[in-house]
């Protein structure tokens, strides 16, 4: 993958589909055709909304399959992301967007201060494909029924997917371990998981 030199911040980026003028909503179909190579990690970032704000079902069921989608696809090595047509013309408001950056502001700009683009062979090869790989199993962790996990779990989603835009391979690297983390923590707990889901 071909890093940019000068990198769009994750929040103005954000900031710029919200506040655009034209159709309230945005499809990801064409959010993927106007970011290209970080479409994956703009991708994540909407795929971590629903944790961040109030739905009316469990929000790692939203998140957490499309997670693993994209991240099927990094480990695959596809430097765009594929969705099928009836995803792809999924739409949503700009202006939860919207919200989710006004809740999230202080935070998302704090880590982006310590992004800067470097460790690139992160994003090519054998490191790209264990991202997906990592993104795929913590995406499963997201989707299941265990409490209290939604929250840390989407936000070091969060933190990878400013890594990926920014083009910050160290930090890429730093959430493969918080990823292993949150995987270990489901897998400990695996024996209430299992008990859970068959309620």
């Amino acid at each position: 993958m071909r890093p940019e030199s000068t990198p769009e911040r994750t929040s103005a980026l954000l900031e710029r589909i919200a506040r655009e003028d034209g159709h309230p909503d945005i499809s990801l179909g064409e959010l993927l055709d106007r970011f290209d190579g970080r479409a994956f990690g703009v991708l994540v970032v909407i795929a971590t909304l629903p944790a961040f704000l109030p739905t009316p079902i469990g929000a790692g069921a939203i998140a957490g399959p499309l997670v693993v989608l994209l991240g099927l696809q990094m480990a695959w090595g596809l430097q765009h992301p594929w969705l099928p047509r009836w995803l792809r013309r999924r739409s949503f408001a700009r202006a939860r967007i919207a919200r989710f950056l006004d809740r999230l502001g202080d935070g998302m700009a704090r880590v982006e201060r310590l992004c800067r683009p470097r460790a690139l062979l992160v994003f090519s090869g054998a490191g790209w494909r264990l991202t997906g790989g990592l993104m795929a199993l913590h995406g499963l962790a997201l989707s299941l029924p265990i409490p209290l996990t939604n929250y840390p779990f989407a936000f070091v989603l969060l933190i990878l997917a400013i890594a990926l835009v920014e083009r910050d391979g160290a930090l890429v690297a730093a959430c493969w371990a918080l990823m292993l983390a949150c995987i270990g923590v489901v897998a400990a707990l695996g024996d209430a998981v299992i008990e859970t889901l068959q309620r």
